[in-house]
């Protein structure tokens, strides 16, 4: 047996996972209210030829789906009229999965909420899980959604206080060779308003990261550090934006579900401190690995 023991089959980890873990937990490091569970995630199957065509089906029916307009209950601005009958967006969640380098098919999922005003973490929730769905290009969600999935529901069966009114997802929505990205896959199904936030650029429609990386520094974008991502028939297919003047290295917004593209922005604005939004930024750096 080697440093990573396999999962001893009882939808739990070993002994090794589970004495790890348990060590992470009980350190300081954790400050907000925390819950990590432990479950092998299996869906294993022989025939991986067959994925892409039912995935492809299945992305074109969730597709109809899909809302691109602003459809939410909270309001954007604090500023809003005293007689707006909405509600203050308050909590944001980002989501992740990283991944165990030693083992790449074992991951850490993770569900980070904060509070908007503060940009402080109100709660976590992690699942170690293994995924033995392949990865595909343009079909990561059909690997990582049903983990981000899983948490968001265990959320809501515990009527968690915390639960996000927005979620950020560590990946594209409709900026995606289908216009159907994970931050869309998990929207729809969660019914959940959500951004894609991308560190990479699908090469879609013709655009590129060196097209995106010279209109940025066009001096009518200097200042703004911000421009739409415009493919060759025409299409928005979402947003570069850059942390400041001289950064050669944007991240990508896109519509996940119920929230626009200009709303989008100016969420993600509103909770960046550095290149990487908050939501999704926390939970890289309080990852497991």
């Amino acid at each position: 047996m080697g440093k990573y023991p396999e999962f001893d089959g009882k939808a739990r980890y070993s002994s090794f996972y589970r004495d790890q873990l348990s060590a992470t937990v009980k350190s300081e490091f954790f400050k907000a209210p925390v819950c990590v569970v432990i479950m092998e995630e299996t869906s294993r199957r022989e025939d991986t030829d067959a994925y892409p065509d039912e995935w492809v089906k299945t992305q074109d029916l969730l597709k109809e789906k899909l809302v691109t307009v602003d459809d939410f209950t909270w309001k954007l601005n604090s500023c809003s009229l005293d007689s707006d009958p909405n509600v203050p967006l308050r909590y944001v969640g980002g989501t992740d999965i990283s991944f165990l380098k030693e083992d790449p098919s074992i991951a850490c999922a993770a569900l980070v909420v904060l509070e908007t005003g503060t940009l402080k973490i109100v709660h976590e929730e992690f699942d170690l899980v293994r995924l033995d769905v392949p990865y595909i290009p343009g079909f990561l969600a059909f690997r990582e959604a049903p983990i981000l999935l899983r948490i968001l529901e265990r959320m809501k069966a515990k009527a968690n206080p915390f639960f996000p009114q927005l979620l950020m997802v560590d990946g594209n929505g409709v900026l995606h060779p289908r216009g159907f990205g994970l931050a869309c896959h998990v929207g729809v199904l969660a019914n959940l308003p959500t951004i894609g936030v991308g560190k990479n650029l699908h090469h879609v429609d013709g655009l590129s990261r060196e097209e995106v990386r010279r209109r940025l520094e066009e001096p009518e974008n200097v200042d703004n550090n911000i421009i739409p991502l415009i493919g060759e028939s025409g299409k928005i297919w979402g947003a570069a934006m850059r942390p400041g003047l001289g950064s050669l290295r944007p991240i990508y917004i896109s519509i996940g579900h119920r929230v626009s593209l200009d709303s989008a922005v100016t969420l993600v604005k509103m909770c960046s401190k550095f290149r990487i939004p908050e939501p999704t930024r926390q939970q890289h750096v309080r990852g497991f690995w």
